[in-house]
């Protein structure tokens, strides 16, 4: 008896997020072969210069250079680049 509330307990979370995501997880079936794999480089990216941009004190400089590590920036600075 005891251990099934401790399951209950525990199962409770799991349970919860799966119905919060349950239509991103349906709609992985319903579109094969697609990736969040891009989307999940750039996180990254951003990720490591937010650790290391910790000293930055105006936002557009922070700005470029999340622009510049993300390569959306690049054809800016050197059009030839392309």
């Amino acid at each position: 008896m005891r251990r099934s509330r401790k399951l209950r307990r525990h199962a409770e979370p799991t349970r919860k997020a799966l119905n919060t995501s349950q239509r991103d997880i349906l709609a992985f079936f319903d579109h094969p072969g697609t990736s969040n794999g891009p989307s999940e480089a750039i996180n990254g990216r951003l990720e490591h210069l937010r650790g290391t941009a910790l000293g930055f004190r105006n936002l557009m400089h922070y700005i470029a250079r999340s622009l510049l590590e993300t390569g959306d920036f690049r054809p800016l600075l050197h059009p030839r680049t392309r």
